[in-house]
């Protein structure tokens, strides 16, 4: 199987396993690229969960918004991440604290130091990718 086919059915796999996600960036903008995609995964039917601590307290699409991952009264099945390349080692370490199995970043989130950690703790990663774009593309 080549790379791609290799890389589609991990997004597959995952897409279809996945019920619960943790969407970490999570704005109340309509405009905003995190409002669409979780508006999208809801409308798809899956559970999200955002997370913004400036907006802890307040709900985005219905949805109770939550200061940090540990916040989450559930256990999460993946992160979805629209923050900055920079804080993606964080947040891994944040997902191996809290065991999440998966991490999820958008387009143009990417760190390589971050991503070896997620590997080394068996997180999967999928790596600069929207759900919103592959969701379609992939599960018709």
């Amino acid at each position: 199987m080549n790379n791609d086919a290799t890389e589609d059915r991990k997004i597959i796999d995952t897409l279809n396993s996945v019920k619960t996600i943790a969407l970490i960036g999570a704005s109340s903008k309509p405009d905003r690229d995190s409002y669409k995609v979780m508006a999208f995964l809801l409308d798809n039917n899956y559970q999200v969960f955002p997370i913004n601590p400036l907006l802890a307290g307040t709900k985005i699409l219905g949805c109770e918004v939550y200061s940090s991952i540990a916040d989450v009264p559930v256990p999460i099945d993946m992160l979805d991440v629209f923050r900055q390349s920079q804080y993606l080692y964080d947040i891994v370490l944040e997902a191996k604290q809290a065991a999440i199995p998966i991490i999820w970043t958008q387009l143009g989130v990417s760190d390589a130091k971050a991503e070896l950690l997620a590997s080394d703790n068996e997180i999967s990663m999928i790596v600069n990718r929207c759900p919103a774009i592959e969701i379609p593309r992939l599960i018709c």
